[in-house]
């Protein structure tokens, strides 16, 4: 099934609340419930299917679905329901943990959203920048003023609550942000939990940029600056495989992309890549793009880079741009006609020079 740019995107329902918890701060106390704010979706459901077995000497293709089974190395299959759950403190040593022993943690964070302090919402480099998980809050009746209170304060001060709570058996580091009609509790990773960017290959140096270079590029930032939609974004990776897993079933060959993404690693004439660039995403965006002030570069050597950016490859963002307008011609066809576009001065010169 394909869907149309105008269909509306499907909303899960919010569902059973996660946790009752309270949100503490000073001596305020507010009861709140916590909902999942977020489902996902994920792929394509796959099964894992036995590919072959050996009868009468023969290989033959088998493709029944293989069962995951609870086995005891003492006792053989068990069921799910004759498990419990242990945590090994010797080598083969265990003590069983049930679910009351979890709530009697000597933690206030096990049954309340504790505030350890308000920061400034506009988040840096690191702090609340990686996200686990969010979640709806929904006050209880008797706290809904004071919890409105709250985020009414957060809104205007432009902060966000930095907190801790216990979930899924562990506690976890969390921060609290006004959003629409109520506020979302999103958890964070721990610092220890964050990779460092030291093991990464990273130039220290800084790039000198031609001022031609950085005008370009921000002439292709504008021409591709809009509102964002949520609604106008597709899973065509879905869509797509969904199509090919259709022709299989019909006993029909997969058809390729007509024109696959070219990979090189050749290098390239940075400013004619970025000149293409913005051409193609003029072509993408229409009449919206426009407004985007060029001013192409003269002499020879403007003349050179503008004649490779025909054949020069358009950045990956352009290219997802001129794909998600309406059906045109095909990629390499917008490629030629935006580099054509890019050229108005030279082909004016030669008509005159014909």
């Amino acid at each position: 099934m394909v869907v149309s740019e105008r269909s509306p995107v499907r909303r899960a329902r919010v569902g059973r609340p996660v946790r009752s918890l309270a949100i503490q701060f000073g001596l305020v106390t507010i009861p709140v419930k916590l909902y999942l704010a977020t489902e996902p979706r994920g792929g394509l459901s796959f099964n894992m299917l036995h590919k072959e077995a050996r009868e009468d000497g023969q290989v033959v293709p088998c493709l029944r679905r293989i069962q995951m089974k609870t086995h005891c190395p003492e006792h053989g299959e068990i069921s799910r329901s004759d498990t419990v759950r242990g945590f090994e403190w010797s080598k083969g040593q265990y003590v069983v943990i049930e679910e009351e022993d979890f709530e009697m943690v000597p933690l206030k964070t096990v049954r309340a959203i504790e505030i350890e302090q308000f920061v400034e919402a506009d988040r840096g480099e690191f702090g609340t920048t990686f996200v686990k998980q969010a979640y709806y809050l929904e006050p209880d009746s008797v706290g809904r003023k004071a919890f409105y209170l709250l985020k009414s304060v957060l809104k205007e001060s432009g902060l966000q609550a930095i907190c801790k709570v216990v979930l899924k058996d562990r506690e976890m580091l969390a921060a609290l942000d006004p959003y629409s009609t109520t506020m979302l509790l999103s958890t964070l990773y721990w610092p220890d939990e964050v990779r460092d960017l030291g093991e990464l290959e990273l130039p220290e140096e800084d790039f000198d940029f031609k001022p031609a270079e950085l005008a370009m590029a921000q002439q292709l930032v504008r021409a591709m600056t809009g509102e964002f939609d949520a609604s106008q974004y597709q899973d065509e990776y879905r869509q797509a495989l969904m199509s090919v897993i259709e022709a299989k079933i019909d006993g029909q060959p997969v058809e390729l992309p007509q024109e696959p993404v070219e990979q090189t690693g050749k290098l390239v004439d940075l400013m004619a890549v970025l000149e293409a660039s913005v051409a193609a995403a003029r072509v993408g965006r229409g009449p919206a793009a426009a407004n985007a002030e060029e001013k192409p570069a003269d002499g020879a050597g403007g003349r050179a880079r503008r004649a490779r950016a025909a054949e020069a490859p358009t950045s990956v963002a352009a290219a997802r741009r001129t794909r998600a307008s309406k059906p045109a011609a095909s990629p390499a066809k917008r490629s030629s006609k935006a580099a054509e576009r890019a050229t108005p001065a030279r082909s004016e010169r030669k008509r005159k020079s014909a």
